[in-house]
């Protein structure tokens, strides 16, 4: 769900509330450090009465595959500055290896335009095979 609003989806129309893959660390901290959480300071799962917090479990849950229930325990005794900071520093280093990755890509246009150049013919091979399968199905051939 979004981070400046978990009772909405993430979404690239509002992006504030969305991480996206190539966001860069700074980024990342910043939008998790700004995310809605709730009046109080307890970290605990209710996405009834605590949806903010509730949001950012789930997403250490998913990212760290820890149990919403461990991570309540782990940060018992903790604050939220100190959850969104642990929760910050998960996000940008699941996504690390991508923007790396993309950086390194975006160092060679040329070798980026012959790989997108083989993905097109291959897809074109794929889609007019499919296509001649439909028009003799439907009798165009």
């Amino acid at each position: 769900m979004s981070l400046d609003d978990p009772t909405k989806k993430m979404s690239k129309s509002r992006p504030a509330g969305c991480i996206f893959l190539d966001d860069t660390q700074e980024v990342v901290e910043k939008k998790v450090m700004s995310a809605t959480t709730d009046s109080d300071s307890v970290v605990r799962y209710d996405p009834e009465t605590k949806p903010g917090i509730s949001n950012l479990l789930q997403i250490l849950s998913s990212l760290s595959n820890t149990p919403i229930p461990e991570l309540e325990e782990q940060f018992s005794n903790k604050n939220y500055g100190e959850f969104k900071s642990t929760l910050a520093k998960k996000v940008s280093s699941h996504f690390q290896n991508f923007r790396e990755e993309k950086a390194r890509l975006l160092k060679n246009p040329a070798k980026l335009l012959k790989i997108f150049a083989a993905g097109e013919n291959l897809a074109n091979k794929i889609t007019a095979k499919k296509l001649a399968e439909v028009k003799k199905i439907i009798g165009l051939l």
